[in-house]
């Protein structure tokens, strides 16, 4: 899929300007020649600084986009956010609770160090996008600051009726968007003077150069089908409709055409969520599909697991997809068994397939299976992964994959997966633990192939793309 992103000139405030509502996109129709080019970066728990040194390295590794933590004011107990978890102060999940909605925290650093590491994001040509959560504030709402309580017109307008009350029923459409996910206070989002502050907030990273946005706990901010809080005095859910443009608020709207931007929101298939209404608005995170991946991932093997579906209504081209993810790794530790060359093999094979919009997450640096956290520090860079030779050859593979359709084989034990792309390239991958011959279906002519990752030699002959794949490895081939 080729998205459209607009050039704006420069990046301060002459760049964001009032622009009429965007066209609503149909999400849920999958066009099967769509292909998808992007890649993005994860640097989780990177501080500006950090992200900025690293930036040409990054580029080098063919990521398009990299997304980064929370950048919002939020809370941080004393002595704590050093390490990115500690047994007695928690600390990684503390940027999830807002105190308020200006740009800075002690966790990615200052507003000036954001404009430095955008400015150099420019210069790689890397869009840069920030994982916001207007969904809900910390924990003690006494710590959220008094100037954003007096923008909203005080803290009784604050919160939902019920929003310092805890989900206990997800199903529940009225509980999941009006109480509080994991205990933390629900905001009333559909309050306009909230609407307006938090777009301030969005226009000004706009201003500064940020060009897309993941939303956090999105399935938990309603949309028209949803209960109103209508003891709040809510008419509408038009939170989505502000925050897309659609809908000026108190004189504010989204200050650049949002098809500029790249926005996708964390909703989860796996309750009750009326997926179409949120497609609508914003491209969707694939959970379900990743953990189908890692399942394999475990086996080593695909057989019996069906990774051709994506698992989600909205069509794939709309779809933000990864091996593992923040939430994967550090809070459910549903991947954190997986080893590097486990998530390496997943990366690579959901990278050269032709739909959604892959994003690799950076694990904590000289992170192990028997010690997840690694170094474990705040605002350091993640391993040396995000570099290895496999996922730099997978993401220059879908760059120059453009146009160019999927067609997946599996070997019958299911260990190994050859990716073809149209008739000029191939991704094989073996998830074994063994050497494995590879003998599988190819459009790509006859003749002797070298990849682009170890020199491997490969031919086709007959229709079969043949070789030895080593294990637990990858490999790129391209039609010369």
């Amino acid at each position: 899929m080729k998205r459209l992103f607009y050039i704006i000139a420069g990046l301060g405030l002459a760049a964001c300007t009032s622009q009429a509502p965007s066209n609503v996109v149909d999400r849920m129709t999958h066009d099967p020649n769509s292909t998808n080019t992007e890649t993005i970066l994860h640097v989780w728990s990177w501080n500006f600084p950090t992200i900025a040194e690293n930036m040409k390295a990054i580029a080098d590794a063919g990521f398009t986009m990299l997304q980064t933590s929370p950048v919002n004011a939020c809370f941080s107990p004393e002595g704590g956010n050093i390490k990115i978890l500690d047994e007695k102060e928690g600390n990684w999940y503390h940027y999830y609770q807002p105190t308020d909605w200006t740009v800075g925290n002690n966790i990615v650093g200052t507003e000036e160090e954001m404009k430095v590491m955008l400015d150099s994001a420019k210069k790689y040509d890397i869009r840069v996008l920030v994982d916001v959560l207007p969904n809900h504030t910390a924990f003690d709402i006494d710590l959220v600051t008094d100037e954003f309580y007096a923008a909203v017109g005080g803290r009784d307008k604050m919160f939902h009726t019920y929003g310092l009350e805890g989900i206990n029923d997800y199903n529940d459409r009225t509980q999941c968007t009006h109480q509080g996910v994991g205990g933390l206070p629900d905001v009333n989002t559909e309050n306009p003077l909230f609407q307006k502050y938090y777009m301030q907030f969005v226009n000004k990273l706009i201003e500064m150069g940020v060009r897309g946005f993941r939303y956090d706990t999105a399935k938990h901010i309603g949309v028209h089908s949803d209960p109103l809080d209508t003891e709040a005095g809510v008419t509408e859910n038009d939170f989505w409709d502000v925050a897309t443009g659609r809908k000026e608020v108190l004189g504010v709207s989204l200050c650049i055409p949002y098809d500029s931007l790249f926005v996708y929101g964390e909703v989860l298939q796996d309750r009750n969520v009326p997926e179409e209404e949120y497609a609508s608005y914003f491209g969707q995170t694939a959970s379900s599909y990743g953990h189908f991946l890692r399942e394999a991932l475990a086996k080593r093997s695909a057989k019996d697991i069906d990774l051709i579906s994506w698992y989600h209504r909205a069509a794939p081209e709309y779809l933000t997809t990864w091996v593992e993810s923040h939430d994967t790794y550090c809070n459910a530790n549903e991947s954190a068994g997986l080893t590097d060359a486990q998530i390496r093999t997943g990366w690579v094979f959901l990278t050269a397939r032709q739909n959604g919009t892959p994003l690799f997450y950076s694990r904590p640096m000289n992170s192990t299976r028997e010690n997840y956290f690694g170094d474990n520090l705040l605002g350091a860079r993640g391993n040396d992964e995000f570099f290895h030779p496999e996922v730099v050859a997978v993401n220059k593979f879908r760059k120059a994959m453009d146009g160019q359709v999927e067609d997946i084989h599996f070997s019958e034990d299911g260990e190994v997966i050859v990716v073809n792309r149209g008739d000029k390239g191939a991704a094989v991958i073996n998830f074994a633990l063994e050497d494995n011959t590879v003998e599988l279906p190819t459009a790509l002519p006859e003749g002797e192939y070298t990849d682009n990752v170890y020199g491997q030699t490969f031919t086709v002959e007959a229709g079969l793309l043949k070789g030895t794949a080593k294990p637990e490895t990858t490999y790129i081939i391209v039609k010369k």
